[in-house]
């Protein structure tokens, strides 16, 4: 005989319980499911402290209202705590923008500015000053002292300055050429960037090629 098809698991894991919710099936039929697990056969793994719950809706698609119906059927056991509601279709969430962090200063020399984000700083920083952030970092003046970019690893962050005559630049762990290889010059503003795991520095208007 094949094995009786349940519209709806449930499965113990680490943090709670694991709720697997057919998306072959009619909709009527899992939440007709759901409701006798929770009032009826499964009472005794569903009863006591409280418990997060993960629920699973395979390649299924769910209107907000029908995520509604089942939070609110879930909800019933008090102890019950709906921690998501997932399906395979989700588009995954895009990541947020780094904040731009804006600062007017000058990063005098033994000074450290470092932000979490991106860093705007309108000022100069001076030979001996260090100025890092996770994200990218931006000098609106004389970049003279010490840059680090992503901080946190992230080789596609950059370093701009309206005047780049740094002492060393760094894009994660990748530390730029000595200052005298650089070919850096007096009149554009210009951006430092790695390529194939090597800093490069180039006019800021081409910073469409690496940033489309």
């Amino acid at each position: 005989m094949a094995a009786v098809k349940h519209p709806v698991r449930i499965k113990g894991v680490k943090d709670g319980l694991l709720f697997l919710l057919d998306d072959s099936c009619p909709f009527e039929s899992v939440i007709g499911d759901l409701t006798t697990k929770l009032e009826k056969t499964h009472q005794h793994i569903l009863t006591g402290p409280l418990i997060h719950v993960f629920v699973k809706l395979g390649k299924r698609t769910v209107s907000e209202e029908e995520k509604e119906k089942i939070r609110e059927i879930i909800g019933t056991r008090g102890n019950l705590l709906i921690q998501s509601i997932e399906s395979e279709n989700d588009k995954p969430e895009e990541k947020a923008e780094a904040p731009i962090h804006l600062v007017k200063s000058i990063v005098r020399s033994g000074q450290i500015l470092h932000m979490e984000g991106n860093l705007l700083l309108i000022g100069d920083v001076n030979p001996g000053g260090t100025v890092s952030a996770t994200g990218d970092i931006y000098v609106m003046g004389s970049l003279r002292g010490m840059a680090h970019a992503g901080t946190q690893g992230n080789e596609k962050a950059i370093i701009t300055a309206s005047h780049m005559k740094p002492t060393q630049l760094r894009i994660a762990q990748i530390i730029s050429r000595p200052p005298d290889e650089w070919a850096i010059g007096d009149t554009y503003m210009e951006f430092a960037y790695i390529n194939n795991g090597v800093m490069e520095i180039d006019k800021v208007q081409h910073m469409s090629r690496i940033r489309p």
